[in-house]
């Protein structure tokens, strides 16, 4: 398995601790005080930093810093929009396609030039 993919996939494995630690509390813990919700998002990221640390540092060595950025961003729309479906019951609206469309534009220019070598 090359970097890049192994760097994918722990991005992949952090974006879903984040993703919890982001909006899950807005329907878990809704009646709570906000100090809890964010004490709760702080302990769940800390296992977001464990994978994404290391993830960046191993991607660092092959991708450049915004290559990286713009890998994390598909990788959070990806994790977020089932996320948003299927645990927080969210509607899908067109948009939605649209942004992520722009999204994979960027993926293709950022990465073009390893793309087209």
């Amino acid at each position: 398995m090359t970097i890049v993919m192994r760097t994918a996939g722990l991005l992949a494995l952090s974006n879903v601790f984040m993703t919890f630690a982001w909006y899950a509390h807005l329907r878990n813990l809704g009646h709570k005080p906000w100090i809890v919700a964010a004490l709760a998002s702080w302990g769940i990221a800390l296992f977001e930093y464990l994978l994404q640390v290391p993830a960046n540092r191993m991607g660092h060595q092959v991708l450049s810093l915004p290559q990286l950025k713009i890998l994390q961003e598909a990788i959070t729309l990806a994790v977020f929009l089932p996320f948003s479906l299927f645990y927080m019951k969210e509607s899908v609206k067109l948009d939605y396609l649209w942004a992520s469309l722009c999204i994979l534009g960027a993926l293709f220019f950022i990465f073009r030039e390893r793309l087209m070598a």
